[in-house]
C-alpha cells in the first residue's frame, strides 16, 4: 500500500500509562495479522482494548477501509465505528463476517474467555459465531491458566427481568457461593454505580455475576451449558473453544520499549505446554488455538497492509 495511505512515520505513537501501552500493544498485533485487505466486514468488540483495534484499522489508510463494513458488538463499539469515519453495519444486514475482533476479562490457557464484564456478551457471542475469525485482545492481566483466578466477579449472565431471583436460586443450587473464601459478595444482581437498580444491558436484560469454584471453572464447556439450560438464562459470558488466537500485551519494564519500528518475526514456541504465566517485558504474547505459543518482540508504528 502507498505511503500515502498509511499514518505518516513522522507522527509518533503518543506515550502512554505501561497498561495502556501494553492494550495498545496487543491491539496492533492482531490488527496485523488478521485484518487484511481481503477482510471487509469486521466486528469490532467491547473493552477497553478495543479503541486500540479501531486506531490501528485506521491507520491501515482509506484504501484499505474503502468497501468495509465494520458492525459493533454494542454501544461503546459503535460510537467507536463512527467517531473513527467507518462505514457502520449492523448483524442483521451482515450475518456473516470476515473477522471479529474483541476484549475479554479473563483466558485460559485453552483459550476459553470469560466475557460480559460490559454486560456486551449476547451481542458480543453473536458477532463471534457469525465470524470466520474470532480474535481476543487483552492485556497480561487477563491471561491466566484456569478461568476465575484473575477475573473473581464471576461468570456475568444476561437473564430476563422477571426471571432473575429463580436464575439467583439455580445457581445457588449449582454451587455458586453467595460469599467468595475472601469474604466479598460472591452470587450477586450487578447493580448500577451511578444509577438506583440493577445495570440494563443494551438488549434490556439484567446480568447476574457468578462466581463458581475452581473445580467447576476447569470445566468451563460444561458449566457453560448447564447455566444456559436454565429457564430465564439468554446468555452467558463463557466463550469456548471459539477463539483463533488470544494477543496479550505484557507491560514493560521502565528500562524496556513497547514500540519499535523493528519487523523482526515472532519467535515461535511450539510447545503446546509452554509457560503462559504472564510475563511484562513489553512484548506481545500470542497464544493460538493449535496450542502453540508465540513471543512478538515489537509491533512497526505503521502498519503494513497486505
Amino acid at each position: 500500500m502507498e505511503g500515502s495511505h498509511q499514518l505518516p512515520t513522522s507522527k509518533p505513537l503518543p506515550v502512554l500509562p505501561a497498561v495502556e501501552a501494553a492494550k495498545r500493544l496487543a491491539a496492533f498485533a492482531a490488527v496485523d495479522r488478521h485484518v487484511g485487505l481481503k477482510h471487509k466486514i469486521i466486528g469490532i468488540g467491547s473493552g477497553s482494548t478495543v479503541p486500540y483495534v479501531v486506531d490501528r484499522i485506521v491507520a491501515q489508510g482509506a484504501q484499505a477501509n474503502l468497501g468495509r463494513v465494520f458492525v459493533p458488538t454494542g454501544f461503546q463499539s459503535k460510537e467507536l465505528i463512527i467517531k473513527a469515519g467507518l462505514v457502520l453495519g449492523d448483524v442483521d444486514q451482515y450475518p456473516k463476517l470476515d473477522v471479529t475482533i474483541d476484549g475479554a476479562d479473563e483466558v485460559d490457557d485453552q483459550l476459553n474467555s470469560i466475557k460480559g464484564g460490559g454486560a456486551c456478551q449476547l451481542r458480543e457471542k453473536v458477532l463471534a459465531e457469525a465470524a470466520e475469525t474470532w480474535v481476543i485482545v487483552a492485556d497480561y492481566r487477563k491471561n491466566s491458566k484456569l478461568l476465575g483466578t484473575n477475573w473473581t466477579q464471576g461468570i456475568p449472565i444476561e437473564v430476563a427481568p422477571f426471571a432473575y431471583a429463580k436464575v439467583l436460586t439455580n445457581l445457588a443450587d449449582m454451587g455458586s457461593p453467595a460469599t467468595l473464601p475472601s469474604g466479598k459478595p460472591g452470587l450477586t444482581l450487578r447493580m448500577g454505580k451511578m444509577k438506583a437498580g440493577p445495570v440494563v444491558s443494551d438488549n434490556g436484560m439484567f446480568i447476574i455475576d457468578a462466581p463458581f469454584p475452581p473445580e467447576l471453572m476447569a470445566k468451563p464447556e460444561e458449566l457453560l451449558h448447564k447455566i444456559k439450560m436454565l429457564t430465564g438464562v439468554v446468555e452467558v459470558g463463557l466463550f469456548c473453544n471459539m477463539a483463533r488466537a488470544a494477543y496479550f500485551g505484557n507491560e514493560a519494564s521502565r528500562h524496556t520499549h513497547t514500540h519499535s519500528l523493528s519487523h523482526e518475526p515472532a519467535v515461535d514456541k511450539t510447545n503446546a505446554d509452554a509457560d503462559t504465566d504472564a510475563v511484562q517485558d513489553g512484548t506481545v504474547s500470542i497464544r493460538n488455538n493449535d496450542g502453540s505459543v508465540e513471543q512478538l518482540q515489537s509491533v512497526p508504528d505503521v502498519p503494513v497492509v497486505a
